[in-house]
């Protein structure tokens, strides 16, 4: 049996990771959408064990001491996490594993998976992330502002992954990651 591809994309928040792999997993059923655990609060219409595991930071904190997490970060004051045994089983099934992460999460990734694909995912202009965020209403101004400076870091390291794919048309995006896909399964 094919053993299954780790696949790791990040980006600023806001960069739409979510809705392209959203469209991809529609798309392509050898894909297993690994969720990751946060203690954020969870967003109106988030299920936990769907979007995110939702973790007090006891619990969190509890894991990281357990290693217990492929990757971990704090960003904007919360943990993320992938708990790594059931990225295992499903890549030893021989799906391919799209982990969606922060990007200190993901250079975790690639320092202990260094066969993982590394795909960084760039809004078309920094103005447009920050219109993006302010116009989901899911948070304060202080929130947005946070998560504009973390972007600002984040958009740095964007040369350090496999490939970086510019978010600017949902279709055109979702088409140039089937390719990354494509040229990784050998297909």
């Amino acid at each position: 049996m094919r053993k299954g591809k780790l696949y790791v994309f990040t980006g600023p928040s806001g960069a739409g990771k979510g809705t392209l792999l959203s469209r991809l997993r529609e798309q392509d059923g050898r894909l297993f959408y690994s969720i990751s655990a946060t203690t954020r609060a969870p967003r109106p219409g988030e299920t936990d064990g769907v979007q995110y595991y939702f973790l007090t930071k006891a619990d969190f904190e509890q894991k990281i001491a357990q290693n217990a997490f492929l990757e971990y970060a704090r960003y904007v004051d919360n943990y993320y996490g992938t708990l790594e045994a059931p990225v295992n089983a499903k890549l030893d099934e021989g799906y391919d594993v799209v982990l969606e992460i922060e990007v200190q999460g993901a250079m975790q990734v690639h320092e202990k998976r260094p066969d993982a694909v590394m795909v960084f995912i760039a809004p078309p202009s920094f103005e447009e992330l920050a219109a993006r965020l302010r116009g989901r209403g899911t948070e304060d101004e202080d929130k947005v502002l946070k998560r504009l400076e973390t972007a600002k870091e984040e958009l740095k390291h964007q040369n350090e992954f496999d490939h970086v794919v510019v978010n600017d048309e949902i279709d055109r995006a979702v088409d140039e990651i089937k390719g990354i896909f494509a040229a990784h399964r050998g297909a």
